[in-house]
Formats: C-alpha cells, sequence, structure tokens
C-alpha cells in the first residue's frame, strides 16, 4: 500500500510503498499498537506510518547509528 506522509523535521512529503492493508492501518488509528498492527513492518515503515519521519530525518536529528560491537 502506498504510504503519504509529511516529515515534521523537513516538511517534505514523502511516498513509501509498504507491505500493509486498509485495515492494519484502520486498526491502529483506533488503538491498536504500531509494532501489533503493521507485524511485517520494519521498524523504519512502522516510525513512518506514525510519524513521517524518514530514515534521514532520524540521522539528522541524532546522527547515525553506532555498531555496538
Amino acid at each position: 500500500m502506498k504510504i503519504t506522509r509529511t516529515s515534521p523535521l523537513t516538511g517534505d512529503t514523502a511516498t513509501k510503498e509498504i507491505d500493509v492493508t486498509a485495515a492494519q492501518i484502520a486498526a491502529w488509528e483506533n488503538g491498536e499498537l504500531a509494532q501489533s498492527a503493521f507485524p511485517d513492518a520494519s521498524p523504519s515503515e512502522r516510525e513512518f506510518i506514525m510519524t513521517g519521519c524518514t530514515e534521514s530525518d532520524w540521522t539528522a536529528m541524532f546522527g547515525e547509528e553506532e555498531d555496538e560491537s
């Protein structure tokens, strides 16, 4: 399903193809936790659905993810 969101950081609008259904979106909008509503979506895809933040937004806000090894 194509999901369009606007980044709260940049104001840019993006559309992503994410493997979710309209029923899953409705369940989330009605209070189901994103992890339960979108079990096959990656964490970054769930974040995009919920907030409109992209991976590049997170990098701009918090920097690169550090390797913990």
